[in-house]
């Protein structure tokens, strides 16, 4: 048995998944086989089928007819629970194989993949308290004729599209709350990264959710999501991925007016002051714009650093990223690996370039093992950087960080605002009010203050502007897959209308 200290080895044949539709699989029969090789090492290593639109409709109806019939939203919240606490220990039993497919088919590194998974199993326990602490709200002050409720009711059939960059860890940061309301559900996980979604399918089916409650159909987005976008009988829709798909998908909502949850791009930052405990604030900006090679939504790709300590926190930059591991992600001792495909490592590198075109100086890079050879990018710093170069106003999705100098509170806070996204900020001081300043000035959905990207399921997660509209986990993500009815029930006699 592979202990987690031991360099793991890759599979010598590639997995293979069909559809998971009603409780059971689906062979991929004569539907397209979609391969998947390792972009840290370009070996295949999983096999999955490419969903038609007749597999969505036949999905949709399913978890429709489950939601109608009401074989899990009419089930008790403690039983509801029962079925997620299970499913936890289940991912538990089956954590070591979750997290070397999320490694081999991401390109992140294992220690991160088991943490993840045992985190997400973390998730589903939480979110079975939520499904016993979800309620409404009553009404005596109506007089003694009338009693008013407020009651909340799962919205229905639930579409859920997830990316691939945390496919496991961000698929539950959605499903359980979904489940625990109530709702059904039709995922289709990144075509990249779909095998421990599909694994979940089986998880929950073992756990005792009833069949058609979580259903899974992979393939293209171009297929596949559009479907779900434009699909009538889909009541809402949570979507994870790039802003721009985010606006299609909200066009394609008008449809059935639809209500989505969208947690879409994000150009972070991170505010450093000169009180700043810097030793700690270095490690938190290195680890917040590599942490899964900077392919991390909430990850901090901007450096706001007060102008008095910019050199001395540029020297202890360069100085701890040289120490920073890159390499193959089956080694434990690997803290950055790959990029998860061509198409992202060629984007990064024309940031790069655009970065040193546009005036920005080059800092620093790190370092890649030479013993690898699939798409690795060198973690790299910008310093000299304006809010109007492409570094500092786009979403890389990289390991690329843009230093941009400030010298008071509001000036931080004007250039941290000076984007169209609102996702996350991270602020590192000792000052009890420039840590309020900057909390209540920065919008943005998520802030950490001397921490950064932490925090369990308890909190809410979600961003302002371009970033996205609705908000996931916590008791406020359960909530988020309901619908809110008022009732008034009347006492006595009525009063004749028409006499």
């Amino acid at each position: 048995m592979t202990t987690n200290t031991q360099k793991l080895s890759l599979p010598e044949n590639p997995r293979h998944f069909g559809l998971y539709i009603n409780g059971r699989w689906v062979e991929t029969a004569g539907r397209k086989v979609m391969e998947r090789y390792s972009p840290a090492h370009g070996v295949l290593v999983t096999k999955t089928t490419g969903g038609t639109e007749k597999d969505v409709n036949e999905a949709v109806a399913v978890a429709r007819k489950a939601f109608d019939n009401r074989s899990w939203a009419g089930l008790s919240g403690q039983l509801r629970a029962d079925v997620l606490l299970k499913a936890a220990n289940l991912i538990r039993d089956r954590a070591e194989e979750l997290a070397v497919l999320e490694t081999l088919e991401t390109g992140k590194p294992i220690t991160q993949s088991r943490g993840e998974i045992q985190a997400s199993a973390g998730i589903y326990e939480y979110a079975a308290g939520a499904a016993r602490m979800l309620h409404g709200d009553s009404f005596n002050n109506l007089g003694d004729n009338v009693f008013g409720l407020v009651t909340r009711e799962p919205i229905g059939v639930v579409g859920l599209i997830t990316p691939w960059n945390f496919p496991f860890f961000i698929l539950s940061e959605r499903l359980p709350f979904i489940l625990a309301s109530g709702c059904t559900v039709v995922a289709k996980p990144s075509d990249l990264t779909s095998a421990t979604t599909l694994i979940m399918a089986e998880i929950l089916t073992q756990a005792g959710l009833p069949d058609g409650v979580f259903n899974v159909v992979t393939g293209a987005g171009s297929v596949v999501g559009e479907v779900l976008s434009h699909h009538p009988d889909i009541d809402m829709l949570s979507f994870t991925g790039s802003t721009a798909v985010g606006k299609r998908v909200l066009a394609a909502s008008a449809g059935n007016f639809k209500k989505l949850s969208l947690e879409l791009g994000g150009k972070n930052p991170h505010v450093v002051f000169a009180d700043a405990r810097l030793e700690e604030a270095v490690d938190g900006v290195i680890f917040g714009f590599c942490f899964n090679a900077g392919q991390c939504c909430v990850g901090g790709s901007r450096l706001l650093v007060e102008k008095s300590i910019q050199a001395e926190f540029e020297h202890l930059l360069i100085e701890k990223l040289g120490r920073l591991r890159v390499g193959d992600p089956l080694d434990p001792e690997t803290q950055v690996g790959a990029i998860v495909s061509d198409k992202q490592h060629e984007t990064i590198c024309d940031y790069i370039e655009r970065g040193t075109k546009q005036g920005a100086r080059l800092l620093t890079q790190g370092t890649v093992s030479t013993t690898v050879k699939g798409l690795f990018v060198q973690p790299t710093i910008f310093s000299d950087v304006t809010s109007e170069m492409d570094i500092a106003t786009d979403e890389i999705f990289g390991p690329v960080l843009s230093i941009l100098p400030f010298e008071t509170v509001n000036e931080a806070i004007t250039i941290a605002n000076t984007t169209i996204y609102g996702l996350s900020a991270t602020i590192w001081t000792q000052n009890l009010s420039h840590a309020m300043d900057a909390v209540r000035g920065i919008r943005a959905g998520r802030v950490w203050v001397n921490t950064t990207i932490s925090g369990g399921p308890e909190l809410p997660a979600g961003g302002f502007k371009q970033s996205g509209i609705g908000r996931e986990t916590g008791i406020y993500g359960v909530e988020e897959y309901t619908e809110i009815k008022a009732t008034h029930i009347a006492f006595g006699p009525r009063t004749p209308w028409v006499s």
